[in-house]
């Protein structure tokens, strides 16, 4: 009996640092990572590589969530919105959620090694981004950016995971990411407004308050798309590709017309559901471009 109590406190904590990280929400990077191996393979890569790829993406997105969740346990804990979250409301412990953000950033590093040495190289670098995301509320707005820096190393380094070497069209693919990143967390930081200003924080919300934040928001997304238009071109893709480019349009035309007033009742219809299509969207474009449509490459 003991034993069986202990196995599911084992699994409930398991459980609860996914829930606390959000697991799910890993939608959002890894099929544009996929997206990047599909064209930096012409076609698909091997399983192995598939495999190793999506090892190192949730390795890396585990750690970067767990380390801002342990940076910033004093911060949530204060904030009404987030001081149900697990280390605040102490369903995990600061040691415990240590431990798998050092199991994460191994199995991370480990998938690095079995792609290419050049993943395993740039691996600390892509460390580097996770660790500082999360410290930089406490001295620059740009958090956004360095957030959209961290999930644009998804299909940068599933490009080169596959090529062994940086290319324009991963680049641009990598920038789109970006953009679309800081777009959308930027209104999700709307939501902090209030208690980011009283606390000292730092956010563009903060900075800019809400009007001119939505539309920086509107002009984040607006590069998004040139960026994908500019990985059409370049390689170049055909019709199902470009019918993927105007999928998105239209959901991020849908999603700043849902917060268009800054209200934010629609948030997570805005945030979740329509940013979680968008990255798939793309990748299917990419796959029917790629297998169906026999695109260009």
């Amino acid at each position: 009996m003991i034993r069986n109590g202990t196995e599911q406190t084992k699994w409930g904590r398991i459980a609860v640092f996914l829930e606390m990280i959000k697991f799910s929400h890993t939608i959002f990077a890894l099929p544009f990572a996929l997206t990047g191996a599909l064209l930096a393979a012409r076609g698909l890569p091997s399983a192995g590589q598939l495999f190793w790829i999506v090892m190192a993406m949730v390795g890396a997105r585990t750690a970067a969530m767990g380390m801002n969740r342990l940076i910033d346990a004093e911060i949530d804990a204060k904030n009404p919105r987030t001081s149900g979250r697990a280390i605040p409301a102490g369903l995990l412990g600061k040691g415990t959620v240590l431990a798998f953000i050092v199991l994460a950033v191994a199995l991370m590093l480990f998938a690095a090694y079995r792609l290419n040495p050049l993943c395993l190289y740039l691996a600390p670098v892509a460390l580097f981004f996770l660790v500082l995301y999360s410290y930089c509320k406490r001295f620059t707005s740009l958090a956004h950016v360095v957030l959209g820096i961290c999930l644009a190393g998804a299909p940068l380094g599933a490009w080169i995971a596959i090529r062994g070497t940086f290319g324009l069209p991963a680049v641009l693919l990598a920038l789109a990411v970006l953009f679309w990143v800081a777009g959308f967390d930027i209104l999700y930081a709307l939501q902090d407004l209030e208690f980011d200003r009283n606390a000292g924080l730092h956010s563009i919300p903060v900075r800019l308050g809400v009007s001119r934040s939505l539309w920086l928001a509107r002009l984040f997304s607006l590069l998004m798309v040139v960026f994908l238009l500019g990985v059409y071109w370049l390689l170049p893709l055909g019709m199902p590709f470009l019918c993927g480019i105007v999928g998105v349009i239209g959901l991020l035309s849908y999603e700043h017309w849902l917060l268009r007033d800054g209200d934010l009742t629609k948030l997570d219809l805005a945030f979740f559901t329509m940013n979680g299509y968008i990255s798939i969207i793309i990748f299917a474009a990419t796959l029917v471009d790629l297998f169906v449509a026999g695109g260009a490459l």
